[in-house]
């Protein structure tokens, strides 16, 4: 999927990665122009003062911030940042377009990659100096427009996730330490990765409030000729999914790629014994990818006659095809072909004549199969707590904590530092929007302050 580079941090996507990305782009980015959001492209680079325009903003991002010093042998007179993210570079040209109520609503997206310097463990697609993302930004008149969109979005976010990826995700908000910097509230959809015991945010809508629009002077004349600022939202998802996707599903023989997004659904394998009629095997080969192509199914025939068929059975489970078809002299003979599901290893032998009909069955069920044991697996890891003592052992045990929460950002930092180690502090990873019963008198498990909320605890990436 991806190859080292030789810039520490950075990694070349291969066509195996590539085609997953592009997969979930083509849904999200239908999605985003039914809701009459339009692609645009903005510079990568940023100057220094837009850049620190919004203090809190640029505090959060500054660390991470890489800057462009010289050109050729001279130094530049003013450093040059390049785009951890794009309010700073969007939003003056916002001011300047958006004039009065009838250019509201203004809704952007960019496809595009962003560089942010990170220091702390590098890890492919999960922690990168360059990433691939989505980007949106959107103007409002009014706050109500902002919070509806920004659910639409987390919804669409979820989809990618479960309806594609096939991983289980919780919707819901971050806590004021979590949020973006200089928003006003985000919301997230999380996954949890049970090998590791550790959550991880999977892509976030945030809502932005009027804080942009103040430093960035986007105000607009309303309906009565008053002047009135706008509400915006910016939201993200990444090539982080690939990586979120590679830990939940994968197993010992290596990847496992939902049907959905796999480049290849289904490997066609000949398995010609000696004396067979192997023309025979290669042309029944032939014919079963034309009739699996032609009903829109991704498929492939591996005839390099170099490689035994058992070689090629390894070799494309480690790339995590989710379906193999084997056709031998037996099958040739029987008219049929015999297929092994790569999620569980299950083998069914299929008519030929039932072909199409009974691949599309299989690759829905191996979907759905993948969904189900994923849920499952971070299910049994959830673990429900009510005091310090149940908390601190539930993280020993690698769990995803829910826990009563007395929703102050001083208690939050205390349970980071009292929980920092080796496996790294604890924090919120979302309070999510189903929460259960808060029985009165409940009182919060770090701080015995009354209760206001339910949230998710953890390590996370």
């Amino acid at each position: 999927m991806i190859e080292y580079y030789d810039i520490s941090g950075c990694y070349i996507l291969r066509p195996w990665a590539m085609s997953i990305w592009e997969t979930m782009q083509v849904f999200f980015d239908a999605e985003i122009k039914k809701m009459k959001i339009k692609n645009c492209y903005f510079p990568l680079f940023v100057s220094p003062g837009v850049l620190q325009r919004e203090k809190d903003h640029i505090e959060g991002f500054a660390p991470e911030v890489a800057w462009v010093t010289k050109s050729g042998e001279s130094d530049l007179e003013v450093p040059i940042a390049i785009r951890p993210t794009s309010e700073t570079v969007m939003y003056p040209y916002y001011s300047k377009w958006i004039r009065g109520h009838r250019d509201l609503p203004l809704k952007l997206n960019q496809w595009c990659n962003v560089v942010r310097w990170e220091f702390s463990h590098p890890t492919p697609f999960i922690r990168s100096r360059e990433f691939l993302w989505q980007e949106g930004h959107t103007a409002f008149a009014t706050k109500d427009e902002a919070d509806t969109e920004v659910l639409e979005i987390l919804e669409l976010y979820r989809r990618i996730y479960e309806e594609y990826l096939a991983i289980p995700v919780i919707k819901g908000k971050k806590s004021e330490m979590e949020k973006f910097a200089g928003g006003l509230y985000t919301t997230s959809v999380e996954a949890f990765i049970p090998n590791t015991g550790r959550g991880i945010q999977g892509a976030t809508s945030h809502c932005l409030g009027q804080n942009f629009a103040k430093m960035f002077e986007i105000n607009f004349e309303n309906e009565k000729g008053e002047k009135a600022m706008v509400w915006q939202n910016s939201w993200a998802y990444s090539t982080r999914t690939i990586g979120v996707m590679v830990m939940v599903h994968g197993d010992d023989k290596g990847l496992v790629l939902p049907p959905k997004v796999a480049s290849v659904q289904v490997i066609i394998v000949p398995v010609p014994y000696k004396d067979a009629d192997t023309q025979g095997i290669f042309d029944a080969c032939s014919t079963t990818l034309d009739t699996l192509s032609e009903a829109g199914i991704r498929a492939e025939v591996d005839s390099r006659d170099n490689y035994s068929p058992g070689w090629k059975y390894s070799h494309w489970e480690m790339k995590g095809v989710p379906l193999r078809i084997e056709i031998g002299p037996k099958d040739l003979a029987n008219n049929q072909v015999r297929a092994v599901r790569r999620d569980n290893s299950g083998k069914k032998d299929i008519p030929r004549a039932a072909l199409v009909e009974q691949v599309k069955e299989l690759l829905e069920s191996i979907q759905q199969s993948l969904f189900d044991a994923a849920k499952e697996k971070r299910d049994v890891c959830i673990q429900v707590i009510n005091t310090w003592e149940e908390f601190t052992e539930a993280l020993s045990q690698k769990k995803m904590i829910l826990a009563p929460w007395c929703d102050e950002e001083e208690v939050e930092k205390d349970v980071k530092t009292r929980t920092k180690g080796e496996m790294g502090a604890a924090k919120t990873l979302c309070s999510p929007f189903e929460q259960p019963a808060l029985p009165e008198g409940t009182k919060c498990f770090a701080s015995g302050k009354p209760a206001k909320k339910w949230s998710y605890w953890g390590r996370s990436y």
